[in-house]
């Protein structure tokens, strides 16, 4: 009797979960807003950044074959499985007070989290990339560099070529940071209206039982992944 009770509470609390979403959406919830638009902003800016550093970064050295290379890769891709909470953990100990960077005051504002978003994605980034670039037909490059283009117009035939890859790393790095938490949690400190986010509202809210608000933040944010990933496959003309 009591499991059955239990599972009936679950279902009730998806269902009411489910309305409130779209009621709070419908309504222009301020507080929900507010962390979306939020969320938007500290993922987007690390997104930027991650972006304009990592496929530069990651052409070239799918290009270039620079001596240790080996050792370059294995860097890169032991940065795409860093754990989150560890990269919060070092942001966190570089911007305290005590810390090299603490002059810098971005501790616990979106500055901070940010920051550790944009460690989180740069690998991920700049991995992918490299390895789109490096599977790219070589016979390209002969082609290209046959009808006289320097070594910038190649480049950039190559990174053509590979862009649906280009595109991936992007949305894969979206999605990586997007869904985050326990760095943004580290350094953020999940402070209403300044550093609460969908994932740290997520946590909150089941922390204090209220299950019905944090599965609406939780189809929010689903359907911001299900938006990037739709967008992937758009790009890729699979849809």
């Amino acid at each position: 009797m009591e499991r059955g009770c239990a599972r009936d509470i679950q279902l009730n609390d998806i269902a009411r979960g489910l309305e409130q979403a779209i009621r709070l959406i419908l309504a222009a919830d301020p507080e929900l807003l507010g962390i979306i638009f939020l969320s938007l902003r500290v993922t987007g800016l690390a997104l930027l950044i991650s972006t304009l550093a990592g496929v530069p970064i990651g052409a070239g050295l799918g290009l270039a074959r620079l001596r240790g290379h080996g050792l370059i890769t294995a860097i890169l891709y032991t940065g795409m499985g860093l754990p989150p909470v560890v990269v919060g953990l070092f942001v966190y100990l570089m911007l305290s007070r005590s810390g090299p960077l603490g002059v810098l005051g971005w501790l616990f504002t979106p500055s901070a989290m940010v920051a550790a978003q944009t460690i989180i994605s740069f690998p991920l980034v700049t991995g992918l990339t490299m390895t789109a670039v490096r599977s790219v037909d070589p016979a390209l490059r002969v082609q290209v560099r046959s009808l006289g283009a320097t070594r910038v117009q190649e480049a950039w035939a190559v990174l053509a070529e590979a862009r649906i890859g280009v595109v991936a790393a992007i949305v894969a790095a979206f999605g990586g940071i997007i869904s985050e938490v326990g760095a943004v949690m580290l350094v953020g400190g999940n402070i209403a209206g300044r550093t609460r986010v969908l994932t740290t509202a997520i946590v909150l809210e089941t922390r204090q039982g209220e299950f019905a608000f944090a599965i609406a933040l939780g189809v929010i944010l689903l359907a911001l992944a299900f938006t990037a990933n739709l967008a992937l496959l758009r790009l890729q003309g699979k849809l």
